[in-house]
């Protein structure tokens, strides 16, 4: 990991841990939740927001009244509000995609649940992600949720990342295997 990536990590770290524990002594953990899928959201869908976030331009000031406009539009809980209010201050708003993450790996440590990420050649139906969380769940014993994405590279079949397991059926894999078994027999 790189300097500037790791002293990024830290103090998102920081900040997640007392937002989480601030979350959970108030048994909000649950508004947390929906806080951090609806500050997700909203930086994906918005460009705007990432560059707010990451403007070295703007006054401490500006992004302060920029973001605290944006969470009482969102409606976020006060803990994330202050939380994100303090960060504006401290020229801190450019750990929040980091923060996030690792108030979701809290919380869904809390709920003893981990996250697996899938990608497969087609969009799953709710049937499929449904039985593959269950087969999964059987497998590591604890509630998974899925965290998908298309790619259809892939040609069919699944790429399954959970933890430091990795399960590829893609056809696209099986194919490059074959194409190197073929290079060690010719």
């Amino acid at each position: 990991m790189s300097e500037p990536a790791s002293i990024s990590s830290g103090i998102a770290a920081r900040y997640a841990t007392a937002v989480f524990e601030l979350a959970k002594e108030e048994g909000a953990l649950a508004a947390l939740e929906g806080d951090v899928d609806a500050l997700d959201a909203a930086l994906a869908a918005s460009a705007d927001l990432r560059s707010l976030i990451d403007s070295p331009i703007l006054s401490r000031e500006d992004q302060g009244k920029a973001i605290a406009a944006i969470a009482a539009k969102m409606g976020l809980s006060a803990t994330v509000t202050n939380t994100l209010a303090l960060m504006a201050a401290n020229r801190r708003l450019f750990v929040l995609p980091h923060m996030l993450a690792d108030i979701r790996a809290r919380i869904a440590e809390e709920k003893g649940e981990v996250t697996a990420e899938v990608t497969s050649a087609a969009k799953l139906s709710a049937a499929q992600a449904k039985k593959l969380a269950a087969t999964l769940k059987a497998r590591v014993g604890k509630d998974v949720k899925l965290k998908t994405a298309v790619d259809e590279a892939l040609i069919g079949g699944l790429v399954v990342k959970l933890g430091s397991i990795m399960i590829d059926t893609s056809v696209k894999s099986k194919l490059a295997a074959l194409q190197n078994a073929m290079k060690e027999v010719g």
